[in-house]
Parts: C-alpha cells; structure tokens; sequence
C-alpha cells in the first residue's frame, strides 16, 4: 500500500498555557516546531469564570492551570507571531466562550485574517460545568442563551468554527459510567439544538449546517474495548437523534465528530511511570476503530498526578501520538472491528441502555430541566461513590497503587520537586500590575481605545432584551474591556448561580458492616462525639478559590456522613474569609479544604491565620489535592493537621485520621483501635 492511501493523521494538540500570554505563546511556538498540528488553549481559573485578575476570588489562581487573558492586548500577545487564519484552536473557555471569542476575532481581524476562514473550536458546553468542572456564571437559561446567541452567529459569520464541543470528558471524571457519559452529552446537545432552533435565529433549511458544526469532546478510559464501543454507540445514537429529531438528511452533516483528552482521573500519583502505559492503551481506544475515530487527540503528560507538566513530559506525549499515526500501519486500513459480534453486541447494548436514559431524561424536561433538580450531579456522585468503594476493596485493581505496589526507587521522581513545572509565584502580581496599567492607558496611543463605559451599557441593554449578545462583545473587546467587566456587566443583569452539590441526595457507597472499616470509623466518630459532649461531630469540606472540580471533596463529604458526621459542604468558590466564618457559625470540629489548582500555598495559610485570630485553632485543617511534597511540608509546618494527596485512596482511612485530629486537637486520649 503506498504513503498516499493512508488516511490523514488526527489533529494532534497539546492542552497547554500557563503563568502569562508571553510565556505561552512561546510555548504554542515551540510545541507547533515540534509537529504538532493544531493548538488547545488552556486558561487559568479566573478568567473561565470572568475575574479579572486583582478580583479577591482570583488570588493565588492567577496563570496557574492555564494563561492568564484579561483583555484585547493578551489575546494579541498569546498569538503573537502565528497567523491565525492557518490555524486551527481549541480554546477550553465555557461560561465565557463569547468574550474569548470575540477577542480571537479582534486578534484575527488586526491580523488582517478573512473571519470565514478561521478554524477552531470553544468548549462551551455548560451542563457539563454545572455538574462537574464548577467554571459556571451565570444561571441555565441565560447560559444556554449565550451559547444558543454564539452558534448562530458563528454559522453565518464564521462558518468553519465549531462554536461549541459538548463534554462527556469531565462527566467520566465525575464518575460517569459509559451510559451516563453518552446519555448526558447528548441530552445536553438535543438542549443545545432545541433551544437553537427555537430561537427563530437560524432558519430551519440551515439547520444542517448547525449539526455539522456541533463536536463533541470526550473522554477515553483504560477499559479500552469499552471504551471503543462506546464511541461506536456515540456515532449510532448522534446520528439517529439527528436524522429522527431534526430531520438532517445529508449524512455528512450527521457525521459524529469529536476530539478526545484521554483520562486523566485515572492517572496515578503511585509508581507514575505506569501512566505512560494507560495514556497508549486510552489513545487506541480512539484511534483503532476507523469508523469511530477521533478527529483530534490531545493525551495529558505521565506526570499529571504530580502536578504541572513541563515542556519535555509534553512533548513525549506528542511523540506517542507520532509513533502511533507515521510508524505504525493503523491508518492503511479499514475499521478493524467490522463484523465483529462481540463488538457488535456490546454497541448494541450501550445504545439501549443510553436511548433509555436520554428518555427518562427528556422526560424530566431536559437536560437544563434534570442540571436544576440536582438529579443528573446526584447520579454522578453516586457512580463516583461506587467507583471510590470498588478500589478501596481491591475489587477494581489498579496497579501501584492497591496491588503490586512494591517498587523500584523512581529515577523519574529522585527529585519530585523537578519533575513537576512550577509557576512562580510573582507571576500574579506582574500579572495584576499589567492589568492596573491596561486599565489607565487603554484610551491613550498607540490603543487608542473608545470610552469601555458605552459599551458595557449596550452590552447589558442588550442582555435585558432578547437579541443576539455578539455584536455588544466584539464591541466591548474593540474597546478595550476586561474580562471581569464584560462578565460583571452580565452578572448585573443575569444573576449566578450555584449548581446543587450531589452530596446530601447521594445514596450509601459502602455498608457499616460489624466489623468493617467504615463500622470501625463510625465507632469513633460516636466516642468522640459523647467525649465532647456534642450530639455529632460538625466537619466543615471547604473549596476555597476558584478551583472547581469538586468531585474529590464530594466524595470525602457523603464518606464522612456515612460514617455519622454532620456535613456542612457549602460547594465550590468561597473565601478564606467565608470558609472561616462558616466554620465559626455552625461551629465545626474540622474543617477539611480541597484544592486542585495549585492555590492551597496561599488560601491554606489564609484559612489557619483567621482562625487563629478569632481563637478557634482547637478546629484542625486539614488540606486535600494535588499538593508537591514540599508544598505539603510547608502547609504542615504552617499548622495543617494533616495533607492527602491522591495516592491517599482510602476514604474511610482518611475520615479515620480525621476523628484522631479532631481528638489530638481537643487533648482527648487516642482512641484504641482493635487489632
């Protein structure tokens, strides 16, 4: 067979940015010298959630898990140098999708770019933030108008751009089985289109071209047979609820695209070489099957458990795509798994169970209908539990980490604190500081800026009425507008919104068997309790910051009250200063604070200093997340009580060692623990 019938390679990305728009761009440039064929921008916390960076929420999340992009001037330094019209972006932005890409076509026209042919993609799926990912604004019904206001405009002004991907990634990291995760994106989807429809801003003979620009994202897992025939019941279903529900009848506008991040939740902390291994099992996943393959692929680094991966630990995961797509002979075949019936049965199976779900659903009113009662984040927290309570009994094997865990000293990890990239902590405040100067010279030479005033007010007149949003961003982003005010002017108008937590509705994961560990934990809590002479113990699971993937903090919450705690778990994206004052209110005996996006060096200490100075330090803190080893020395020498990190797998073990700090904090005698 020669090189010319092959079939074209995927996109190969790599979902990166960090600390500020210079230092990324000159990362894109880099990682683009190395082959690779399309960029994924990841911004920092505050500005998916509209904070500018000197907002109080934004503190110590500013350029850590992606760039920094505050304004006009940043978006036109991250693409400094690369000519957008020839490129093809992925840009990991959900509640403020519009202002991102309002910004990127500024960015674009400056560049003298025809807008019709920019290729790319916005997340911009906000069902999937509601219940797993915690970087929504504002309520379901203006969100959903905000996506519905950007696809209509994008299929008339920019028609090569996919202006939204719906994410069944995050919902597998939020527990999904294979059946949630099908069943949720596409009722997210059938939300999308109906709302577009609806809206009477598309007509009906364009409809068409709508469908083929919806993508989707989703996730792999190792399972990787399962994971194969999922996509191939992805394509069966989308296609039906296109064709049936829509009525598309050019089957190249029903095609099933979508781009993939493989698993990163079940990437392990323990023995993380292994992860190399899980990454190329969850890529075949995606890439064997020609009729379900992915259209994009972007694979997290063998060091994600550790915390941010550097340039080296990315490009390695670039070469496993390489090695894959230019030496291997997968793309000079047709589908593989053509015919066979144990595939076949399996895609069979999946597609049932899934219509089924999205019927229940439907009959709930909609996947806006099911976010808003709580039902589909209750289902995740319950599957999540399930999962946790099979790898805690050895029933899911997982290895390093609770079988074969004896290992070798790691040449990889002798010096953890190099393995791992890390943002120097100046970096915020040169970021703040660029900002303050944006703000007071963005109507002078060489900007010259109009007034940002008059456009906010047309933005938010806009909002009140019901006409499309994106001509009053690309304004407010022409006239030098920032983040957290394009998204302060809609949060005058449209309100925010907390999502339901899951906890309180989530059923038992693990029975309080006589004689089992979690029985054994629920003993103590009780002793303790009548020790203190309370009637329970009071644990407080704080999400300070802006870190908003909760699902690790949910899952110690339904854990600790099984185990007969009173839980307070007010959600994600409080303050130190709230967490404390809750704290203080319900008067907990702990408080437990789960950080993922490397802010716990500053919020922690924050927390421990305002208990300190209103006399409650007899309430032990205790941290959780992805915390480095000399963070965690740092945070224990600070006063934490007690740091895990995700090699800590044992729930019921950790809600123990909470009940002993808890004790040790009040001078009570350790409890005895039979043999």
């Amino acid at each position: 067979m020669t090189e010319r019938q092959k079939d074209r390679p995927w996109l190969m990305r790599t979902y990166a940015g960090h600390s500020t728009a210079e230092a990324s761009n000159e990362l894109y440039r880099r990682n683009l010298a190395k082959g690779q064929t399309g960029l994924s921008v990841a911004f920092d916390l505050p500005t998916q959630t509209g904070y500018d960076p000197d907002h109080i929420l934004a503190r110590g999340e500013v350029g850590r898990v992606g760039v920094p992009v505050s304004h006009l001037g940043d978006m036109r330094r991250l693409f400094q140098d690369i000519p957008l019209e020839q490129m093809n972006t992925s840009m990991t932005i959900n509640a403020t999708a519009m202002w991102l890409l309002a910004l990127y076509q500024v960015v674009a026209e400056e560049q003298g770019a025809d807008i019709t042919r920019l290729q790319g993609t916005t997340q911009n799926d906000i069902v999937k933030e509601y219940l797993s990912r915690g970087t929504h604004v504002f309520p379901p019904g203006p969100s959903l108008r905000l996506t519905t206001d950007m696809i209509a405009y994008t299929v008339s002004h920019m028609p090569k751009w996919n202006p939204i991907n719906i994410c069944s990634y995050h919902l597998q990291e939020a527990g999904a089985t294979p059946v949630q995760e099908i069943a949720y994106a596409m009722s997210t989807a059938i939300a999308v289109l109906d709302a577009v429809r609806d809206s009477g801003q598309v007509p009906q003979e364009r409809m068409g071209d709508v469908v083929a620009r919806i993508s989707f994202f989703v996730n792999a897992g190792v399972r990787f047979i399962e994971e194969m025939c999922k996509m191939r019941a992805f394509t069966r279903i989308w296609d039906k609820v296109t064709k049936e529900r829509y009525g598309i009848e050019n089957p190249k506008q029903r095609r099933f695209r979508y781009g993939v991040q493989v698993n990163s939740l079940g990437l392990t902390e323990a023995q993380p070489e292994n992860n190399v291994q899980r990454i190329v099992l969850e890529m075949l996943a995606v890439t064997l099957s020609k009729d379900a393959r992915a259209r994009a692929v972007q694979l997290p680094a063998w060091n994600e458990a550790l915390g941010l991966p550097r340039p080296w630990d990315q490009q390695w995961s670039l070469r496993i795509q390489q090695v894959l797509a230019h030496e291997s002979d997968l793309l000079e075949y047709e589908d593989i798994f053509e015919g066979s019936h144990v595939i076949e049965a399996k895609v069979a199976k999946l597609v049932e169970e899934s219509l089924a779900e999205i019927e229940r659903i439907q009959e709930m009113g909609g996947a806006m209908a099911a976010v808003e009662s709580g039902y589909l984040k209750s289902q995740l927290v319950s599957s999540h539990a399930e999962r946790r309570a099979r790898i805690e009994s050895g029933q899911e094997k997982i290895v390093g980490v609770n079988i074969f865990e004896t290992t070798e000293p790691n040449p990889l990890t002798a010096d953890l604190d190099t393995a791992i990239q890390t943002v120097d902590p100046a970096v915020e405040a040169r970021v703040i500081s660029a900002l303050q100067n944006w703000r007071d010279t963005r109507y002078q030479p060489p900007f010259n800026h109009p007034r940002p005033c008059k456009a906010l007010e047309r933005l938010k007149e806009a909002a009140k009425g019901t006409g499309n949003l994106m001509e009053a961003t690309l304004e407010c982003a022409r006239a030098g507008v920032t983040t957290g005010e394009w998204a302060g002017a809609l949060r005058e108008v449209f309100g925010e919104f907390r999502a339901p937590t899951g906890v309180s509705s989530a059923p038992v994961a693990i029975p309080a068997e006589e004689g089992s560990a979690l029985s054994e934990v629920r003993r103590k809590v009780d002793l303790t309790a009548r020790d203190l002479g309370v009637g329970k113990l009071r644990f407080l699971v704080g999400k300070p910051g802006l870190d908003g993937h909760s699902n690790g903090a949910e899952q110690i919450a339904v854990r600790a009250r099984d185990a007969g705690f009173e839980v307070v778990y007010q959600g994600i994206r409080l303050t130190p200063e709230q967490i404390v004052d809750a704290a203080l209110s319900e008067d907990v005996h702990a408080v437990g604070l789960s950080i993922l996006s490397g802010s716990h060096a500053q919020l922690v200490p924050d927390v421990l200093e305002r208990l300190r100075v209103a006399g409650a330090t007899d309430i032990p803190v205790i941290a959780g997340g992805i915390i480095p080893n000399g963070d965690a020395e740092q945070l224990r020498a600070a006063g934490v009580a007690a740091v895990f990190t995700p090699k800590d797998f044992d729930i019921t073990g950790i809600i123990g060692r909470i009940v002993d700090e808890i004790r040790k904090a009040n001078k009570l005698d350790p409890l005895e623990v039979p043999a």
